[in-house]
């Protein structure tokens, strides 16, 4: 499989997106996010990062199709988006996805029998996925007898198989440990510079995002516009030793100086805190 670099061809794209809740029962309207412009470079790693409430995981699901812009223009590869998930996009949540009635092979291979691929086809696809997540020994388990990191490769292997060329990441690893985020952070390296697809990660986290990515945005409290992208210069034959690297510290820093205003305004605080 050909690896794509990141360069200037535009994969992806929101223009002048907003996203407005209607109110319900006499409530207001809720701007949830935008205007929101952002383009996305076929084969880059892009992290957004932001409060709680601020429209992260909105900006996702209007790139998935799974929720529809109520103003603005948002396409993939060329085409417009709107009302369903495009081929080619695969979406990773943070909830633990798995069936639970399912062993790992039959979770890896539900979205290719519900396409109707050839079995033998499939047989090769969720081999190979299995393989390349460190799930083979597990083929015939169930989602109870694994760690919470192990059920999230499972996921992203049902995701993997159905060869998505822009692959969306919400939270994929909140639940999990913080050494165990490490590991999956490599592992998830590895599927992007295997595989060539465009990602879009959505996090908390701030070191996970400088970790990585090649370009970070930093959204304001809700409505979340980008307040700055900033990109991290790092090889993309990178791994979670970077994070020992000076250059971490300066990028998850100036994160933090865009970030830690616009968290006191999502938490309710108009001053700034002691200490």
């Amino acid at each position: 499989m050909s690896v794509a670099v990141p360069g200037e061809d535009i994969h992806a794209s929101l223009s002048d997106v907003t996203r407005v809740y209607p109110g319900v029962a006499g409530t207001p309207a809720v701007h949830a996010l935008g205007p929101v412009d952002l383009k996305l470079k076929r084969g880059e790693f892009f992290a957004v990062v932001g409060p709680s409430g601020c429209g992260k995981t909105t900006l996702l699901e209007v790139l998935a199709g799974l929720q529809q812009a109520t103003a603005g223009t948002v396409t993939f590869e060329g085409r417009p988006i709107a009302g369903k998930v495009p081929d080619g996009i695969g979406v990773v949540f943070q909830e633990d996805a798995s069936f639970p009635w399912l062993t790992v092979w039959d979770n890896a291979a539900f979205g290719l029998r519900r396409n109707g691929v050839d079995p033998a086809k499939i047989r090769r696809r969720v081999d190979d996925a299995l393989a390349f997540m460190g799930l083979t020994d597990f083929a015939r388990a169930y989602p109870a007898q694994l760690s919470g990191g192990m059920r999230q490769r499972v996921c992203i292997s049902r995701t993997l198989v159905l060869q998505p060329r822009l692959i969306l990441l919400d939270e994929p690893f909140g639940a999990l440990d913080a050494q165990t985020r490490l590991l999956m952070g490599d592992e998830v390296l590895r599927l992007w510079r295997r595989t060539g697809a465009t990602i879009l990660l959505i996090t908390h986290a701030l070191d996970e995002a400088a970790m990585l990515s090649d370009r970070i945005g930093a959204m304001s409290a809700r409505p979340g516009r980008f307040m700055e992208i900033v990109a991290t210069g790092w090889p993309r034959e990178r791994d979670s030793k970077i994070v020992s690297d000076a250059g971490f510290g300066e990028i998850t820093g100036r994160l933090w100086d865009n970030l830690r205003g616009e968290s006191m305004k999502s938490l309710g605080h108009s001053g700034v805190a002691a200490g």
